[in-house]
């Protein structure tokens, strides 16, 4: 496994508001707004090696070369449904990013995902994709939705997952060697369901109030 891929961001504030998801007592309400602010809070991380360019501006006190963002053109896509509670935290930063879907769901018997929608902008080969899933359990979805990234010709991805299991970690390093991973956990392990243990639940249900 090449760790420098995988990025596990410690900071406090996301293991303060991480500790608040694991919480069952945590409401609809809170647990939809906090899986938004760790959204924010990472996206600051993963777009740390975007590149700049030198402007030349004029403040109100004199001329200055500063650096702004080089026209860097970027797509997030959320994995359908849980993803999409990510979704406005990384607009937050990024307002111009456009959005696609990939709507997966897991055979509950072989634990394998099964695409039911795909929808992307038709620029998307030409865009450096976020892929968003607040759980990367056993990494069968994450990496299909990375599989149909390559297969819409996109060349730079990254992956976004608030929490993880060594179990999908290891499988996105093997299928996906080239796509670095930024998780705000690593947990200890998957149980016999699939289900991160400690974790937090299922994520999708507890952002949507379904459970």
């Amino acid at each position: 496994m090449n760790k420098e891929m995988v990025h596990i961001l410690d900071h406090p504030l996301l293991q303060h508001k991480l500790t608040i998801l694991r919480d069952e007592n945590t409401s609809v309400t809170e647990f939809r707004q906090v899986v938004g602010e760790i959204a924010t809070l990472m996206c600051y991380e993963a777009t740390r090696d975007l590149p700049l360019e030198d402007v030349e501006i004029q403040t109100p006190v004199a001329k200055a070369t500063v650096k702004k963002i080089a026209g860097k053109k970027l797509a997030i896509v959320p994995i359908l449904r849980a993803g999409l509670g990510m979704v406005d935290g990384i607009l937050t930063l990024i307002p111009g990013a456009k959005v696609g879907h990939i709507g997966l769901f897991r055979d509950p018997d072989t634990l394998e995902p099964v695409k039911y929608y795909c929808k992307m902008p038709s620029d998307i080969a030409e865009r450096d994709v976020i892929i968003l899933d607040p759980m990367l359990a056993t990494g069968g979805s994450a990496s299909a939705a990375i599989d149909f990234m390559k297969e819409y010709g996109v060349k730079n991805i990254k992956l976004m997952n608030i929490l993880a299991a060594p179990e999908g970690i290891q499988r996105i390093r093997e299928d996906h060697p080239d796509v670095p991973i930024y998780v705000a956990a690593c947990d200890e392990k998957l149980n016999d369901h699939g289900y991160i243990v400690p974790g937090l639940g299922d994520a999708g249900d507890r952002i949507f109030g379904t459970k």
